[in-house]
């Protein structure tokens, strides 16, 4: 759980920061207890000493994508070699974007069966591979969605009684404008949500009509928004419904999650 002021008052378990966006040696100013950081290709993994400066302050978990060379338990995993002992990992198929096209070709489940024989502690990301995550038995690394309740309480209600991680983007403001700013052209990637909206449809706080309407909607179902005692309800109705850490990713800004 997070320590101080508005940032205990989310309910919030850790915070996740992508090196793309921001320094993450600003987690330093974050009291957290954990802090996960996203991966957006290679020229964005922090340096050897920033990780070492922040395994001192927090749990870090770094997301490895497994198909990725450098990362690969089956091939070439030589920036493995170079994380610090205290880095902890989430183990994630790789999202295309960040991968070369033979990278996109190796198959997940060997790697990932390989990578948790050495790190059977890592959280294993389910996006795009939500049977092999589970097949795994390993901690779930869930983003949120409209469905993550029912699916949390038929996991449990099935028997399954590890860890279950859920990620969202967090949006600490009641400004509907400044949410879609935020989080709007995210929760349209969905498939859903871009099912739903009007074709050519702004998605930031230049929306109107049913594009707002879709979009006001579905970034209560994809993201954490509102005050700090809003998002707090949030996250313990998810702990409610099973999951047993929640990890949000500032997405306006680290500011008001700085002590």
């Amino acid at each position: 759980m997070l320590t101080t002021s508005t940032v205990a008052r989310t309910g919030l378990d850790a915070i996740a920061l992508k090196p793309a966006e921001c320094s993450v040696s600003r987690a330093l100013d974050i009291p957290a207890e954990t802090i996960a950081i996203d991966y957006e290709g290679r020229e964005h993994l922090p340096n050897t000493e920033t990780l070492e400066a922040l395994t001192a302050h927090a749990s870090v978990r770094l997301t490895t994508p497994v198909r990725a060379d450098g990362f690969d338990p089956l091939g070439d995993d030589s920036i493995l070699e170079t994380l610090p002992d205290g880095v902890k990992r989430v183990l994630v198929a790789g999202h295309p974007e960040y991968l070369t096209d033979e990278e996109r070709r190796r198959a997940v489940a060997p790697r990932l069966g390989s990578a948790l024989e050495t790190e059977p502690d890592a959280w294993v990301g389910t996006e795009s591979v939500e049977r092999l995550a589970m097949a795994t038995g390993a901690s779930q690394f869930d983003l949120l969605t409209g469905q993550t309740h029912r699916e949390l309480r038929a996991l449990r209600a099935a028997g399954f009684d590890g860890e279950i991680v859920i990620y969202a983007p967090t949006v600490l403001t009641t400004d509907e404008d400044a949410i879609l700013d935020a989080v709007g052209a995210y929760v349209a990637r969905r498939r859903p949500v871009s099912e739903a909206l009007p074709t050519d449809a702004q998605t930031d706080s230049q929306a109107t009509g049913r594009a707002r309407e879709v979009l006001g909607d579905a970034v209560r179902d994809y993201a954490l928004v509102g005050s700090p005692d809003e998002i707090c309800d949030r996250t313990d109705a998810l702990r409610e419904s099973g999951a047993t850490t929640i990890v949000g990713h500032p997405a306006r800004s680290l500011e008001p999650f700085v002590e």
